[in-house]
């Protein structure tokens, strides 16, 4: 039986707290969660589960299916029509957004 996709509230990877920013850590950092996410923010619209697997690559379907299930549960991902980001969805990847740029800055570091 799969583990359950980490919730706030619920002991993680790396902590036995529960605490909401670990969970979210627990679950992008899971094999292939940032780039189901990246790809669904970049599509033009809702992405069939085909689309979405041809997007990502060399991802197989089982671990697919289980990470969709894991972002819907987390309500980060809406199935209707296709998969799409929900407006939590979006919201994380808004604030994901100093990140990007503070990993853009940190390789072109020279020091």
């Amino acid at each position: 039986m799969a583990a359950e996709p980490p919730r706030p509230g619920r002991p993680v990877r790396g902590s036995t707290t529960g605490r909401p920013i670990m969970a979210l850590f627990d679950l992008l950092g899971r094999r292939w969660v940032l780039r189901v996410i990246w790809e669904l923010d970049r599509a033009p619209g809702p992405l069939t589960f085909r689309e979405l697997r041809t997007a990502c690559g060399d991802l197989s379907s089982s671990v697919l299916t289980r990470r969709l299930s894991e972002l819907t549960e987390a309500r980060l991902v809406e199935h209707a029509e296709g998969y799409r980001l929900t407006p939590a969805g979006r919201t994380l990847v808004e604030r994901l957004a100093p990140l990007t740029q503070w990993a853009a800055e940190w390789q072109n570091d020279d020091g």
